[in-house]
């Protein structure tokens, strides 16, 4: 045995090994190795073609694998004709052999079919232009056969199939290729156009004019080739009377069967071929006279009245995939109408044919479009778009001047058809089981037949206007008449299109505001609105109907603010839903409800107390835990899938209705305060029973405690939008207040007891930021415990991250009346926040946080310096806690890993400059009107707020200024970059500032000592005396001198 043979024989065992169920995975593994190692190997081929064409064949698996490097191999060896022509000799000698007459009942597989096309394409991509220059030729002398009955039929399938291949490697469009091989696939394909493409074309034909004696299978891919090949061919060769004759007579067959039948695909590849033929890429004048040569009138016409699609519409026996075939044939050809018609190289007699053609085929468009299946209307969603596209554009070209009569008349057939397609099926069963993703798929369905609406919304808002408040009154009267002979679809269609009405009556709000007389649309708005009350449709028992018509209450509440009788029937529905036994419709109502209530809490005076008690027995709160719900698939352990409760969510909205409600003005303040309690002492209750039990570990009762907490903050929520610090609304009133105070309290003693809980801190950290504005400043000497309780020692960074934001709200809300207050926390607050800064980060989330940390610290000082309680930064109390704060910002903006923090840092220090460095001791930049020469420097001595800070934020401020712009990873011209340096050069400003003299000389000892020549130092000094926004694209230029190399 010779070692190619046996090189051989090692490939063949080595993947019977990996594809055989019995093998010893050591083995396997080696063989794994072994194959892998054949792929990188350029001469692997040598062995791998003869075992390709060995007879007898071995394992399919171990063709397929030698095809596969042999093909690899193909693409790798253009420099070697020698050894391509060697592979296409052999390759073509199996080809002769297996493919040929006397080969026949001997074929491959498909999918060695497949990849021997592939390899043949491969050597076609090498060779054509040289040596084999007669690819076309060979294989047409096996596929010739095929023309008669009982020919070669897999010679010719293979011949198809390599046609296919080609295509696919040299003008698939869809197929991404470098510029190298873009050129190569060019040159290719006029290569083809010029020596063998009428030959093709020939070829294909002489199939076509015999179709009925030609074995179906082979005309089936002939079809399909034509399909493939005619975007790019010379199409005078594919269009032509024989094939035309051809194609018209398969498309139009009539009876072909079943959807499966030969006879139905040769058809539906027939239409394929015949739409790609019609979606060629050409100038406008060959394009009509393609359409007219095609008779595509005719066609189409036929193919929609034919008893596939007609006679067995809305039946089981409806063909949908001859429909979907149709409806993109016709949507190809309204799109390249529309193109027509927009075309600037077009002229008017062409333009007059495509819109006589398109007012022809919109029709058509508009039957696929409404057709019942989505996947046929999505077909054609596009054409329509480009349709309406096209007349908006018109549109905008002539303002003020109506649409030319014939695209007038197009548009009410549109807007039904879109109207009518938005309407659930009449088969559809909403809401059951299993029926879930019909209805996604569906509702986005939705979303792009509103944008078809709007579209015909900018062509003719009248239109739209009319049409739909047309629809949506008489659907409304006819059901105040007859409620049960209305089915649910129509009551849920006139709706919807009722919510969507309100985009266009928003766009007329600001014009009606200043004209202070509404428009058509509000006008039809309004009579919708009375409409839809006064029928009583809200009491229609569907789900859909009943969804809906909740959130047309919710968007249209303003309405009920001056049609206030309607509020008692529209709180009754939704109140009823509040109820309903469907889940999704009783969750929704609560968050409706909660969003009603909000918007006309001013008009629920009189109906408080009726309200309270009609949705008293939905308060009650009862936690549950993973295992308890159904479809929850989340970690039972997790205390994050705990807290993630989705009917608790909604239930909270519940209670922010309450506090909405109970705020009405006209309420008595002791009825107020009496409303309150009824629904926090319960709570009270519930949470002093359940904590200790919760302090012992048990989940549900720290989650029904976490549960009473964020039910206590969204009460106050819903109560007061009013906060600390507001010029708008009036603070609440001290029994409230008093009220909320107790709600404060009482969460922080569960929060003391139960503070190594996530979930609890997270519950309370919430709640504190609701119970601002119903406590008000009453709430600042809490805070203390507050922040015991929240900073606990497993409080996590993102936790500490949100406090401080948190605090941050708190500081701007009070100002200066929380000095005393903070000066108090400070220390204890910030040392929290250093432990966790000191913490090292474990992972890219991690280091996430910490950034955030970092930017969250930096916003909390300065928004402290910005409100004037710099001073607490500094007393007594806290002045150790001040050195770790410069410390803190130091490494920040010596931290060129990290850019944006120390952006905000250098920022801060300015900003502590500014404060504490006293009056400004030079003017930048300097007054150009003065007799002091701008360039001198200073003689005036600082006279910082805190004694010595001058000296202090030399030494430790301005050696901050190189520290980044020095790193060798640092690009300055980078975005982030360029912010620092910004933000570095008004610190150097504000230092000269306020230090004058003293800055100058320490900048001039900074820059020498890094070895900056005397001239520019001089430049720099007077760059920082001058204008800001220079200065800061001269620090730009200076730093980013090494850049430029």
């Amino acid at each position: 045995m010779d070692s190619s043979q046996a090189c051989t024989l090692s490939i063949e065992n080595a993947i019977e090994l990996l594809w055989s169920q019995t093998s010893d995975p050591s083995l396997k593994s080696q063989a794994l190795s072994y194959t892998q190692q054949l792929r990188t190997e350029p001469t692997a081929w040598q062995a791998c073609l003869p075992l390709f064409t060995r007879s007898p064949p071995p394992a399919e698996t171990v063709r397929h694998f030698a095809l596969e490097i042999v093909a690899t191999s193909v693409e790798n060896l253009e420099g070697d004709p020698q050894s391509l022509e060697y592979i296409r000799s052999n390759i073509m000698a199996y080809v002769h052999e297996i493919y040929g007459r006397a080969g026949i009942g001997k074929a491959d597989s498909p999918h060695i079919q497949n990849k021997l096309a592939q390899v043949l394409t491969h050597l076609f991509v090498a060779l054509y232009d040289t040596t084999w220059q007669s690819v076309f030729d060979d294989f047409l002398l096996l596929a010739k056969d095929g023309l008669s009955p009982g020919g070669n039929v897999t010679g010719t399938i293979m011949y198809f199939r390599l046609l296919g291949s080609i295509h696919d490697e040299i003008a698939d469009v869809m197929l991404h290729r470098s510029p190298e091989k873009t050129k190569r696939s060019t040159a290719l394909r006029d290569l083809i156009r010029e020596r063998d493409a009428a030959k093709i074309a020939a070829y294909w034909q002489a199939l076509l004019s015999t179709w009925r004696e030609v074995d179906q299978t082979v005309m089936d891919v002939c079809l399909k080739t034509i399909a493939r090949w005619v975007g790019w061919s010379d199409i005078h060769m594919v269009v032509n009377q024989t094939v035309l004759t051809a194609l018209l007579e398969l498309v139009g067959q009539q009876d072909v069967g079943a959807t499966n039948s030969p006879q139905s695909k040769l058809r539906d590849s027939a239409l394929e071929a015949f739409t790609q033929i019609a979606a060629k890429k050409m100038r406008p004048p060959e394009k009509i006279v393609l359409i007219k040569g095609l008779d595509l009138q005719t066609v189409v016409s036929q193919l929609v009245g034919s008893q596939a699609l007609e006679g067995y519409r809305n039946t089981a026996k409806y063909d949908t995939d001859l429909a979907e075939s149709v409806a993109k044939l016709v949507n190809y050809v309204v799109r390249d109408l529309v193109v027509i018609l927009d075309s600037d190289d077009a002229t008017n007699d062409v333009k007059q044919e495509a819109n006589s053609l398109l007012q022809t085929f919109v029709p058509y468009l508009l039957r696929f479009f409404a057709d019942e299946y989505d996947e046929i209307c999505n077909t054609v969603i596009d054409g329509l778009m480009e349709v309406l596209t096209f007349l908006r554009r018109i549109g905008k070209e002539k303002p003020g001047q109506t649409l030319p009569q014939e695209y007038l008349n197009l548009l009410p057939s549109i807007l039904q058809a879109i109207i009518q397609k938005m309407k659930f099926d009449d088969t559809a069963s909403w809401g059951e089981e299993g029926e879930e993703t019909d209805e996604a798929e569906f509702l986005e369905l939705r979303k792009r037949l509103n944008t078809l609406q709007g579209q015909v919304t900018y062509v003719d808002e009248n239109l739209v206007i009319m049409t739909v408040s047309e629809l949506v009154t008489q659907t409304f009267r006819r059901f105040a008449a007859d409620p049960q002979a209305m089915d649910w679809r129509e009551v849920e269609l006139a709706l919807y299109q009722m919510y969507l009405f309100g985009e266009i009556a928003a766009k007329h709000a600001s014009r009606e505001r200043k004209n202070k007389r509404p428009s058509l649309a509000t006008e039809q708005l309004g009579t919708m609105v009375v409409e839809m009350m006064a029928s009583k449709v809200g009491g229609y028992q569907h789900p859909a109907v009943q969804l809906q018509f909740a959130e047309n209450c919710v968007r249209y509440a303003t309405f009920f603010e001056t049609s206030t009788q309607w509020i008692p029937a529209a709180l009754e529905a939704l109140v009823g839903y509040a109820h309903s036994d469907n889940a999704r419709v009783r969750l929704q109502a609560w968050y409706n409800f909660q969003r009603f209530t909000r918007t006309l809490r001013g008009h629920l005076g009189e109906v408080s107390q009726t309200i309270i008690q009609a949705i008293a027995d939905l308060l009650p709160i009862k936690a549950s835990l993973p295992g308890d719900r159904e479809d929850d698939d989340d970690d039972s352990s997790s205390e994050v899938s705990n807290v993630n409760d989705p009917v608790f969510n909604s239930q909270l909205y519940l209670f922010e209705s309450i506090g909405c409600i109970t705020s009405a003005s006209t309420i008595p303040l002791e009825t107020k305060v009496l409303y309150i309690q009824s629904i926090i002492n319960p709570i009270f209750t519930d949470m002093e029973q359940n904590l200790g039990t919760a302090k012992s570990g048990d989940e549900r009762a720290v989650m029904q405690v976490h549960h009473d907490i964020m039910a206590l903050g969204s009460l106050a929520h819903g109560f007061t939008d009013w906060m600390p610090g507001m010029k708008v609304g009036d603070p609440p009133s001290q029994e409230t207040s008093d009220e909320f105070v107790r709600c404060g309290e009482a969460i922080i003693v569960a929060l003391e007891s139960l503070n190594s809980s996530a979930p609890i801190r997270q519950a309370a950290q919430n709640s504190l930021a609701r119970l601002l504005g119903g406590s008000g400043n009453r709430i600042l000497p809490q805070l203390p415990r507050w922040i015991e309780g929240l900073l606990s020692p497993s409080s996590s960074k993102e936790e500490t991250s949100a406090f401080l934001h948190l605090l941050t709200q708190i500081i701007f809300a009070f100002k200066t009346s929380i000095s005393s207050v903070l000066d108090v926390i400070l220390t204890p607050l910030l040392q929290h926040v250093f432990q966790r800064l000191s913490e090292p980060a474990n992972g890219t989330d991690d280091e996430m946080q910490l950034g955030e940390l970092r930017r969250k610290f930096i916003s909390f000082v300065s928004t402290i310096l910005a409100h004037d309680l710099g001073s607490v930064l500094v007393s007594s109390n806290n002045q150790t806690t001040f050195e770790n704060i410069i410390s803190a910002l130091e490494h920040f903006t010596r931290d060129a890993a990290d850019l944006p923090t120390a952006r905000v840092a250098f920022s801060l220090l300015t900003r502590m400059t500014t404060v504490w460095g006293g009056p400004d001791v030079l003017t930048i930049p300097a007054p150009t009107n003065t007799a002091i020469d701008p360039t001198s420097p200073t003689a005036i001595s600082p006279t910082p707020v805190i004694p010595g800070f001058d000296t202090f934020i030399i030494q430790r401020f301005s050696p901050l200024c190189w520290a980044i712009p020095t790193s060798p990873t640092f690009k300055v011209r980078e975005p982030a970059g360029r912010l620092v340096v910004h933000e570095i050069a008004a610190l150097q400003q504000e230092l000269l500032r306020k230090t004058g003299n003293a800055y100058e000389q320490t900048l001039r000892y900074e820059l020498g000592s890094m070895g900056v020549g005397e001239e520019l130092v001089g430049a720099y000094v007077g760059k920082v005396r001058g204008d800001g926004k220079g200065f800061r694209e001269w620090l730009v230029g200076f730093l980013g001198r090494g850049d430029d190399g």
